[in-house]
């Protein structure tokens, strides 16, 4: 068991290595590591395990100090390394922000932006040339640009005709990179490599300074931008509603205006939940369908129906021979919804979730 696993971990197929030991062992194992180590875990993929972890006794599971302790370099007191009241806090305020009419308009409209104005152009561009491309690179490129404009209210254009290397995203994704290759090395191993500044660490150090810089600056802007604002200014159209503006405006449970550090935090985790997760599940969805020519064609058929029930179809659709779907007519897509779903229960975005225990039963 032990040689299986940790060779599993590392390489390329951890996932479908630890499938298989799964399927051996029905389902659940215990794993219990050298006694320097200090690995003692229970793997799970039984669903009603799985729910009883994440919904029935949620409370009773949280992170825990491993996982705060391997990814507070970067993700500092974000919602996906606390736990308790203070990941309380940041769900409930996030939740009321997602769920307002004005923050879903901002994302709506940034999406539409990016897919007619970048992702198009790329894809047509590829196809007039007959150049293959990275279709994953491209999907990532794309969640980027749309997450860091929904939370830090800035384009940084990873999505360019030319796809340039932009300097926060590489500093991001080299960052998110080291952190996950921090969770199946021993602690006393990258903590010493980090101490000594040395190898992945020293790229971790590097890549966060950079994170770091850029959301100081966009947060010293922003504070500038605000306290510009006419005081008297009424129209709530006119004022920003990404993340980071929002919860500029609100005051924590004492009156006092957030910390630029919660700030960062904040913006930083809403990146790592949006970015990668999105584009992967998107990457494996292309793949299925790709896969499976009959689901293609009923997908295209009833995208087909949903056209065919407009009154009518603007100009300018058929000039850029592209369509734009409201979300009231994805609503009506059921079968692209299962597709989609189907997708993400082959292939979830995040395949593995560690919890603590505490309370023994």
């Amino acid at each position: 068991m032990l040689p299986a696993l940790l060779i599993g971990l590392k390489t390329s197929n951890m996932y479908e290595r630890l499938t298989n030991i799964l399927i051996q062992q029905n389902g659940t194992f215990r794993f219990k590591g050298p006694w320097f180590t200090g690995l003692n875990l229970v793997v799970t993929s039984e669903p009603q395990n799985v729910e009883h972890l994440l919904k029935t006794r949620f409370t009773n599971f949280p992170k825990g100090n491993f996982v705060k302790d391997t990814v507070s370099d970067l993700l500092g007191d974000g919602i996906f390394a606390v736990d308790n009241e203070t990941w309380q806090k940041q769900r409930k305020t996030a939740s009321i922000e997602f769920h307002s009419t004005k923050f879903r308009k901002l994302t709506i409209e940034s999406l539409f932006e990016l897919v007619n104005n970048r992702l198009i152009p790329v894809l047509d561009s590829s196809l007039k040339k007959s150049v293959s491309i990275d279709l994953q690179d491209i999907l990532l490129r794309l969640t980027f640009d749309n997450v860091c404009m929904i939370a830090f209210g800035v384009d940084p254009g990873c999505l360019q005709p030319n796809l340039p290397v932009i300097p926060f995203a590489a500093a991001f994704e080299d960052a998110t990179e080291a952190i996950l290759l921090r969770f199946p090395s021993l602690a006393c191993v990258w903590k010493t490599m980090r101490f000594l500044n040395l190898g992945m660490e020293r790229k971790l150090k590097k890549s966060i300074q950079k994170v770091d810089e850029f959301a100081e600056n966009v947060i010293r802007e922003r504070k500038k931008e605000l306290s510009l604002e006419n005081e008297h200014d009424d129209d709530d159209d006119t004022r920003k509603s990404d993340l980071l503006t929002v919860f500029m405006r609100l005051k924590d449970e004492n009156g006092m205006a957030y910390s630029d550090k919660f700030l960062r935090d904040i913006c930083v985790n809403f990146i790592l939940a949006g970015r990668d997760t999105s584009s992967v599940a998107l990457s494996w969805f292309f793949w299925l369908i790709d896969q499976n020519h009959e689901v293609e064609e009923r997908i295209l058929e009833e995208i087909c129906r949903v056209v065919s029930e407009r009154e009518e179809i603007k100009k300018e659709e058929f000039d850029n021979n592209c369509l734009r779907f409201m979300p009231e007519e994805i609503k009506k897509m059921d079968y692209l919804h299962a597709a989609l779903s189907e997708a993400l229960r082959l292939y979830p975005s995040v395949p593995m979730d560690h919890k603590e225990v505490i309370i023994k039963v």
